[in-house]
Order: structure tokens, then C-alpha cells, then sequence
């Protein structure tokens, strides 16, 4: 069995926009704070260690008023303008072709990432869509993946699994797992770590191909 985990947000889609523009709608309204770039705001959410009320909106503990307005504001603004990113389409078709498992792990919440992948035709593509609602912790622990893997029923050294994400959170999320994780330079993250890193989405396919070296060497 072979097995694709992906990262949301800077890896498969690019939302920069979106969640930009419901992180300026909560300070607007809420707080009464001038916007943010787009430029901070995908920075900081794939910061190691962050506090993103104090980030985004001044105060330190994230308010239920504005989790409940951003989360209402973003579910409207998540179809809007995110694109997939260059190469994506194609190995999603290639790697369902071949009869890999593909799945998602996002810290934010399933619904927001499966209303997208819906909107962009790709749903039907995934197995398991796991989001921040579905364990007690996000990544960097590995609570998702392992979840992931089991309802696979994935077993180390028979199988191959792979993490792909954009941030060191997703690569230790993967090196907790077990399994290698490959850093998508083309997302929110200049850098990460990981196994691998990827310079376009279709570097991932080689690696899926290979037998044993990348997997034994990883783990």
C-alpha cells in the first residue's frame, strides 16, 4: 500500500487571500484594527511557535466572538479565490491513477478544506479529510497522521507513506509518525526541513515509485 498525506493550506491550495481577508474582517469589525498583509498573516500561521490572537488581533486568548465571526466570515470566503497550486491536478490524477491513498491533515478545521477541495472538484479524490475538530492535538504531534495510517491500516515496513507540507510542523508531525516527511517549497514556508524537499509537486511521483532506499533511510 502507498499513502500521500498532504497539508492544506500552502500546499495543496493556495488561500493566502482568503484567510488574509478573514483575519482583516474579524480586526476590522471586532477590534477595530487596520488590515494586515498578506505577506504576515501566511507567515505567521506556519510559525513554529505563535500566539495567533495576539498576532492577528491584539489579545492574548482567541475570543470565542471572534473564532465564531472569523469561522462564519471564512466559510463564505474559502471558495472564493483559492487556486490550486501549479502541478497539483495533475499529480493528484496521477497518483489516484495509480491507486495511492491520498488524504488530508490540517490544523484547521475539516469543513473548511473539504468545502474547498469540493468547490475545485477534487474531493472525490480523498479518502480522509482529518482537521483540527478530530483530534485533541494539532500537528506538529502526529495524532492526526497516525490516524490517518490506521484507518489505512498502514504497516511500517510493508507499507509507504509519505507527509508532504509546507511547514517544520508538518515534518515533525511526520518524523513523530514514523514515516518521511517532503517539504513543498512552493508554499506559506521558505524553509522546514523534512527528508526531501520538493522544488514542484511532481518530484513526488519518483518518490513514490521507489522501492525501498527513500523509505528505510527516512524512517
Amino acid at each position: 500500500m502507498r499513502i500521500v498525506i498532504f497539508d492544506m493550506d500552502g500546499t495543496l491550495v493556495n488561500s493566502g487571500h482568503d484567510i488574509t481577508a478573514s483575519v482583516n474582517h474579524v480586526r476590522k469589525k471586532i477590534y477595530g484594527l487596520a488590515p494586515l498583509t498578506k505577506t504576515f498573516v501566511v507567515e505567521a500561521i506556519n510559525r513554529d511557535q505563535r500566539n495567533l490572537a495576539l498576532l492577528f488581533y491584539e489579545t492574548p486568548l482567541y475570543e470565542p466572538e471572534a473564532q465564531q465571526e472569523f469561522e462564519c466570515h471564512y466559510h463564505e470566503q474559502c471558495v472564493r479565490t483559492p487556486r490550486l497550486y501549479p502541478g497539483i491536478r495533475s499529480l493528484l490524477d496521477s497518483l489516484s491513477h495509480q491507486g495511492v491513498g491520498l488524504s488530508v491533515a490540517t490544523n484547521a478545521p475539516a469543513r473548511f478544506a473539504g468545502r474547498m477541495l469540493t468547490h475545485l472538484g477534487l474531493e472525490a479524490l480523498f479518502d480522509r479529510i482529518v482537521g483540527s475538530e478530530d483530534v485533541v492535538k494539532s500537528k506538529p504531534h502526529p495524532a492526526m497522521l497516525l490516524d490517518i495510517l490506521n484507518g489505512y491500516g498502514y504497516v511500517p515496513g510493508h507499507d509507504r507513506a509519505l507527509m508532504v507540507g509546507d511547514s517544520a510542523k508538518d515534518m515533525e508531525a511526520a518524523r513523530q509518525a514514523g514515516i518521511p516527511g517532503a517539504f513543498a517549497s512552493w508554499g506559506f514556508s521558505p524553509e522546514g526541513g523534512g527528508d526531501v524537499i520538493l522544488s514542484t509537486p511532481e518530484e513526488i511521483l519518483p518518490l513514490m515509485e521507489e522501492r525501498d532506499n527513500f523509505f528505510t533511510q527516512a524512517r
